[in-house]
Order: structure tokens, then C-alpha cells, then sequence
């Protein structure tokens, strides 16, 4: 059987693309295990279509698909009712299934007000879906009535299978690192926390699953083979069980993986001794929900930890050299003036080096939304309108937009103006062991202020001064081959291209071989008008694009 399984754009544009930009792992999950049960399977990412209907006809009719799949979030499940019409359109007897959290929490009313939806996966859908499949590839519709987590329609009715039980062994999955080339892992299924803004404790009931370390070891190596060589981590809590996240980062280094990898974690779940492995395996950067600085806030959001649990924990995971990220959440129930200052108040204690801010929002699937939804006497059919979420504030008479959207601006203004302060004042673990280590941490934390996440923010000041900083201190860890061009691209700016000289010249005596410093270099002979000594500094590049450019200048001068 043909199958297409597409992934959604959103109906908004994101802040923040990494969010929504790839499709979620569950989908490839789903695509290796059809694979392996002989089906043809095409995976076709439709993030950037919005508005672009022609592209995604002309991927579903070129596709001539037998089935249709489509992996839903709240956030683009206009998305996945738009492509599923376009299918019916072009080919009206081509079952449709949706599946993913979005659909899991609203599976009766897309089944109730869209006839162009034949099926829901409702929970985890690895087995459930090929099961599925199996039964329509045969043309037995009617078996789809004892295939457990399959929500269809009955006499006119929307009903739902009752759900199998959770997969227990991860590992006898199929691995879709075998056929697919992604960058976004997972090493669990699942997260303990009971966060109630979210939709986890609903759709794993609080229980967490684990991939022994040795498959998940083995799937970075098989994606590091296809080259890829930066991961995103995405377990809901990866630090959960602290043994196993050691035995995987020893594993990684025994391996000789050298890769960057980002994960998530708690601020109750780190501790020294992983952090230093997590380090020296290539961890760059950890991501904790801190959500608010004011505890009687975060309690009400599910948050149980201490300031002094969000200090220690910030504290260490920037000793270890990996950048702490802050999640805050703003325009809670009981947001004021005096709770937003408690939160820029722990900002300014535990000096995240990124932070994100966001408006607290309401989902299918929390327990915020369950009680919104009681307070109103609301039904699901709310989510008919074409819309995304619904905004806390916008639910609570006490918080208006004007005040609410104020404290966003408060926040994220005092974060940057404060950040190059932020960044002067990390300290670090005195380690022989970490010294290149932290030289690297140092030089790419100076990267983002010029080139990096932090370049095009206004209220950022002194962002080529810290910078400069940042690449001097990372040279008396280690020497650092970003932090020698950073240098010399910063002195190039300020045409003290004398200076940027010395800087190149230091790098190119650790590494001989960098075309990045050569050039570099090249480009300050060429502006103090020594086109002999420029012309040295290309020629070992010769057949560069690039650089072939500035050798015909060169000798086009001499």
C-alpha cells in the first residue's frame, strides 16, 4: 500500500520556528514501522505550505497515495483539515487518518464536523495505525471496529476503541533512523511531571518509558553516519534517570561521536556528575521550564521546585560550560506588576544566558483548559473557530491585553539589556578536563552576539565588546578556532586591521590548515594595500569560489 504522511503548517507564523519546523518523532515512529510491514511510505513535511495549496496538490496528486496520514498539534490542526480536504478532493475514496496529540484530545469533534476525516489515532499510534492499514489494505472496514485506539464513526456516531495498553519494550520498535535522516531524538516516551499547562501527564498518564541506551547510542551513530552532527534531545525530562544518562554519554565517547546535542530537563533533575559527562559528550545546551518567579505561580501551574533548586541548577549547568535556557510564562492567573518583578527578580539571579518568554496559553488536553472549560460550561466545539490557542488573559477579567502584553515587553527588554552582564559574569568549573571545553562554550557564547541569535535584538548593548570578551576569556581555557576569527573579525569592523593580523596569525599557528583565517587575514592585507602578502594568504585555497575572487583582485594589483 502507498502511503503519504504529512505534517501541517500552522496557522500562525512562530516566534520561535524550531518549535514546529520538523515533524514530530512519533511520525517517522509510525513511517519505519508501515516500512517494515511492506508498505510504500512517503513523508512530506508541509510546515512551510500555508497558503500554498497548488504545492500541496501537487504533492498529493503526484504522490497518488492509497492512504493518507496526517500528524496533528493544536497549533496546525487547521492545517492537517485543509490538506485532508485537498485529498478528498483529488481523490475522494482515499482514507484519511489523523493522529498526534491534537487529534488524540479532539478526536470526536473532528470526527463529528469533518467528513473529509475518516479516522483518528487516539494515543500512541505505532501499532494501532499499522494495524489500521493492514485492515483497509484488505478492504475490511468494518475490522477497524476491534483495533484498539482507533476512533471512527458508527451509525452516524463518533466512538473511540478503547486504547491498547502502553508499549512496554521501546526497543522492539522499528528504528526510523534506518530510513529516515532526522535531527530531533527521543530516548523516552513520556515525563512524571504533572505541569498543567501541558498535555503530557494526559497523553502518557504521568508514565515514562525508556529506549535502553545501547539503541539509542545506536541511532545517533547510524544519524551521525548520514551526517548529521547537531541533535535535539527532546524528551520531556531526559536527566530523569541520572545512571543511564551517564552509561549513554560514555557510550557516545567511546564511540568517538563528536556531535553537539540540546536537551530538556528539571532543575530538580541535574546534578554535577552528569553535567560533567553530558558535557564532555557533547551537550551544549539545557532547557528548563522555570515558568515564573513567583512560587505561588508556579504552584499553580504545576511547578513544584524551589528559587533555590532553579539557582543551584542554573548555577551548575553553566559551570559545566552548557548554556542554561530559561522558559518563562507570563499573564498567569494572579499575574501583576509585583509578580512580574519577582520573576524578573530571578532572572537576574540565576542569569540565563537565553531566555524565552511566553503568554500562557490554553490547549486541549491540560488541566488549565478542563478548567476553563468547566468555569463556562464549554464543549470542544469552541476549537471550530480557525484558531490556535486560547490566551489565559483573554479568559480572566482581571488581566487585560494592554497590561499583559506591557509585562512581555518588561520582561524581555530587562532580560536583554542585562544579558551581556549575564554573560561577563559566568563562572566556571575549574577542570583540566573541561578546558577545551570551555573555551568552546566561551567562543560560541560570543558567537551569538555577533553572529547569532542575539545580532538583529536592538536592546542588547555592547553586543561586539562582550563578544570580544567572551573570545579572550575563551583563550586563556584553550585555543579556540572561533575565538581567533572572532577576533580578528571584530578588529577587521573597527579597520584595525593591524590587529586583526596579530589575532589570525596566533590562530593560524594552532591551526595551520583553517581557510576561514587565512582569508580572514587575506582580506586585512588587501584593505592595508599589501596584495603580495594577501595573495599568500589565498593561493593555498586556490579553486575556492570565494577565494578565487580575491586572487584575480590580487594579481590584477601586482
Amino acid at each position: 500500500m502507498k502511503i503519504l504522511l504529512a505534517y501541517p503548517y500552522c496557522l500562525e507564523e512562530r516566534i520561535h520556528e524550531e518549535d514546529v519546523r520538523v515533524p514530530p518523532i512519533g511520525l517517522y515512529n509510525v513511517a519505519a514501522t508501515l516500512i517494515e510491514a511492506g508498505h510504500d511510505v512517503v513523508l512530506a513535511n508541509f510546515q512551510d505550505k500555508k497558503g500554498k495549496m497548488e504545492d500541496i496538490r501537487r504533492v498529493i496528486a503526484g504522490q497518488k497515495p492509497d492512504l493518507v496520514g496526517i500528524s496533528i498539534l493544536n497549533a496546525n490542526r487547521s492545517g492537517g483539515i485543509e490538506i485532508a480536504r485537498i485529498v478528498k478532493q483529488i481523490a475522494p475514496r482515499t482514507p484519511v487518518v489523523l493522529g498526534g496529540v491534537g487529534a488524540t484530545f479532539l478526536w470526536k469533534l473532528l470526527l463529528r464536523h469533518f467528513p473529509e476525516i475518516d479516522y483518528v489515532v487516539v494515543g500512541e499510534g505505532d501499532h494501532a495505525f499499522a494495524e489500521l492499514v493492514g485492515l483497509l489494505q484488505k478492504g475490511d472496514e468494518k475490522g477497524a471496529a476491534a483495533v484498539p485506539g482507533i476512533a471512527r464513526r458508527s451509525n452516524g456516531a463518533a466512538v473511540c476503541n478503547p486504547l491498547p495498553p502502553p508499549i512496554d519494550d521501546l526497543d522492539a520498535l522499528a528504528d526510523p533512523s534506518r530510513y529516515f535522516t532526522f535531527s530531533h531524538v527521543v530516548s523516552s516516551r513520556g515525563c512524571p511531571s504533572n505541569c498543567r499547562f501541558c498535555g503530557s501527564p494526559k497523553f502518557w498518564q504521568r508514565r515514562v518509558r525508556f529506549h535502553s541506551p545501547s539503541y539509542f547510542v545506536d541511532q545517533i551513530e547510524r544519524l551521525h553516519r548520514k551526517g548529521v552532527d547537531f541533535f535535539f534531545v527532546s524528551d520531556d525530562t531526559f536527566t530523569l534517570k541520572p545512571k543511564r544518562v551517564i552509561d549513554i554519554c560514555r557510550r557516545m565517547l567511546d564511540r568517538g561521536l563528536k556531535t553537539s546535542w540540546a536537551s530538556i530537563s528539571r532543575v530538580d533533575r541535574v546534578d554535577e556528575k552528569m553535567l560533567f559527562w553530558m558535557r564532555k559528550a557533547g551537550c551544549i545546551q539545557i532547557s528548563y521550564g522555570v515558568e515564573h518567579g513567583s512560587p505561588k505561580i508556579r504552584r499553580a501551574l504545576g511547578k513544584h521546585f524551589s528559587d533555590e533548586q532553579v539557582r543551584r541548577a542554573f548555577a551548575l549547568t553553566t559551570g559545566y560550560g552548557i548554556m542554561a535556557r530559561a522558559y518563562f510564562i507570563y499573564g498567569c492567573p494572579g499575574e501583576t506588576d509585583r509578580t512580574v518583578d519577582q520573576t524578573i527578580e530571578l532572572v537576574r539571579q540565576i542569569r540565563p544566558l537565553s531566555a524565552i518568554f511566553y503568554l500562557l496559553a490554553l490547549f486541549p488536553g491540560t488541566a488549565l483548559y478542563e478548567d476553563y472549560r468547566k468555569r463556562r460550561g464549554l464543549g470542544d466545539e469552541i476549537w471550530l473557530k480557525n484558531t490556535e490557542d486560547i490566551l489565559y488573559f483573554e479568559t480572566d477579567p482581571r488581566l487585560s491585553r494592554q497590561k499583559v502584553l506591557s509585562f512581555g515587553r518588561r520582561l524581555r527588554s530587562t532580560f536583554y539589556r542585562e544579558l551581556p552582564g549575564f554573560a561577563e559574569s559566568v563562572e566556571l568549573v575549574e577542570n583540566p578536563d573541561l578546558a577545551l571545553l570551555h573555551a568552546d562554550f566561551l567562543s560560541r557564547l560570543g558567537l551569538t552576539f555577533t553572529h547569532g541569535d542575539y545580532v538583529a535584538v536592538k536592546e542588547v548593548p555592547a553586543k561586539e565588546q562582550t563578544a570580544e570578551g567572551l573570545f579572550k576569556r575563551a583563550l586563556s581555557y584553550h585555543p579556540d578556532h572561533r575565538a581567533y576569527l572572532g577576533l580578528g573579525i571584530l578588529a577587521q569592523r573597527r579597520r584595525d586591521f593591524a590587529g586583526s593580523i596579530r589575532a589570525l596569525a596566533e590562530g593560524i599557528e594552532h591551526f595551520p590548515n583553517s581557510e576561514a583565517l587565512h582569508t580572514c587575514m587575506g582580506l586585512d592585507y588587501m584593505n592595508l594595500g599589501d596584495f603580495r602578502n594577501a595573495l599568500t594568504c589565498f593561493v593555498p585555497f586556490e579553486g575556492n569560489g570565494q577565494v578565487e575572487k580575491y586572487i584575480a583582485e590580487c594579481r590584477k594589483k601586482l
